[in-house]
């Protein structure tokens, strides 16, 4: 096989947020945990719902429906927590995404995903790595990095103490 004939696969965790789907790549994903009690911090961001216990160490967890303009995330049967990785500055901090629930891991090839759309210069599409498409539904691949701003963060470390 030549080289020119390798494309590149990634896999892909897929999880939904209301109606819509959404993917991180499962390289940033550490665990899935089920909806747990989650301890309010006070005078954080309205999508950061709070912090968990994950063995020992005090984990933020993000609403990401919140995070993206859309209701809070009720709790159901399929609520869950996805345990991400995140990377700014050279600094890795671990952080729990809430998700409606999440769905498979699938692998999306290289050709298959398609840019970001622009929409206008007031909205940011920079946290979406490009639009996928798997069983003929689109599946918006977010750069888990770039949907946090290095403020955000600073604000979610802070509340957690040190690292």
């Amino acid at each position: 096989m030549s080289v020119s004939t390798i494309t590149e696969t990634t896999q892909y965790l897929t999880f939904k947020l209301a109606s819509e789907l959404f993917a991180l790549d499962i390289s940033k994903v550490r665990e899935v945990l089920d909806f747990t009690t989650v301890t309010k911090v006070p005078q954080t961001p309205d999508f950061m719902r709070g912090v968990i216990n994950l063995r020992g160490s005090v984990v933020p967890v993000v609403d990401m429906k919140l995070k993206f303009g859309m209701s809070m995330t009720e709790k159901t049967v399929n609520t869950c927590i996805i345990i991400v990785e995140v990377t700014i500055d050279n600094e890795t901090t671990i952080l729990g995404a809430l998700a409606d629930s999440v769905q498979e891991v699938i692998d999306i090839e290289a050709e298959q995903i398609q840019p970001a759309p622009k929409i206008g210069t007031r909205l940011r599409t920079d946290f979406i790595k490009g639009m996928g498409k798997h069983n003929d539904q689109f599946i918006m691949i977010l750069d888990i990095n770039k949907v946090f701003s290095v403020d955000e963060l600073a604000t979610l470390q802070d509340s957690t103490g040190p690292a």
